[in-house]
């Protein structure tokens, strides 16, 4: 399990949130819904959440404690009665037929096997409850990975990886639709998109790095993190520099995922 910088985090997310908006804007959520919110993070969207059914109530649940007791502090339940948040593994999610609407972004892509999500989601669904998420897809951010890669295999990195193996979940539309059908759920819509991640700059790029790609980062001593990340930074801009306003720019891939159980 990665050590989250949930303050970190909240500064260099924008993008992420950005893409969670857009998510939650088709969501049509009823006032009386009981809504999971997987991989919740900092909490701001499942505050969200939780003003958009007043009636009904939401949980936000993330692996990360750090994340969870930032959330918490930040979205109490003195100012949001509906909404609870518990930590959690998405992979064992302890529920049963307790949501109507499952939701999550930018979230199970850090899960290498979603077989055991998808079953656990269909268990806490109630019967005609739905879900709608996003995350990175097969092919997110090829170019990056190819620099973390690259910067990795230098004799200067090279030692911080041995018997080194990422563990990003980023998967294909096909398996996923099998993988739905598999644990009960019906795929309504199921496709690959492409979609620009835009940073303000290379300061908000490399703060991104910092805090959304623990697989690599992690494994490299904390004193010397900050040059790591500077190679690999340096390493993709040569190949994909900035545009004329100074923003970088990286092309991923969103599995967008809509079943109903």
């Amino acid at each position: 399990m990665y050590r989250w910088n949930p303050e970190d985090y909240a500064r260099h997310s924008a993008g992420q949130e950005a893409w969670a908006r857009e998510l939650l804007s088709g969501l049509n959520l009823r006032p009386d819904d009981r809504v999971l919110d997987i991989g919740c993070g900092d909490g701001r969207i499942t505050a969200e959440l939780a003003q958009r059914v007043p009636f009904g109530g939401v949980v936000g649940v993330d692996l990360s404690e750090d994340m969870i007791g930032y959330a918490a502090r930040r979205f109490p339940a003195s100012d949001y009665p509906n909404l609870e948040f518990r930590q959690a593994d998405a992979r064992t999610l302890p529920f049963d037929e307790e949501f109507t609407v499952v939701y999550s972004n930018a979230a199970l892509h850090w899960v290498r096997d979603h077989e055991p999500v998808l079953a656990g989601i269909a268990r806490a669904l109630k019967p005609g409850g739905r879900c709608r998420m996003e995350m990175g897809g097969r092919g997110s951010a090829a170019a990056l990975i190819a620099a973390f890669e690259a910067v990795a295999d230098d004799p200067v990195w090279r030692e911080n990886f041995e018997r080194f193996e990422p563990t990003f979940g980023f998967h294909d539309a096909e398996s996923y639709r099998r993988w739905l059908g598999e644990v009960g759920l019906k795929p309504e819509r199921v496709r690959l998109t492409d979609k620009d991640m835009v940073h303000a700059d290379r300061e908000a790029f490399i703060g991104w790095l910092r805090t959304a790609w623990h697989p690599y980062t992690s494994r490299v001593p904390a004193e010397r993190r900050g040059l790591f990340i500077d190679a690999v930074a340096e390493r993709y801009l040569a190949g994909n520099p900035p545009d004329t306003a100074g923003r970088v720019h990286v092309a991923m891939v969103r599995l967008q995922v809509e079943a109903k159980k």
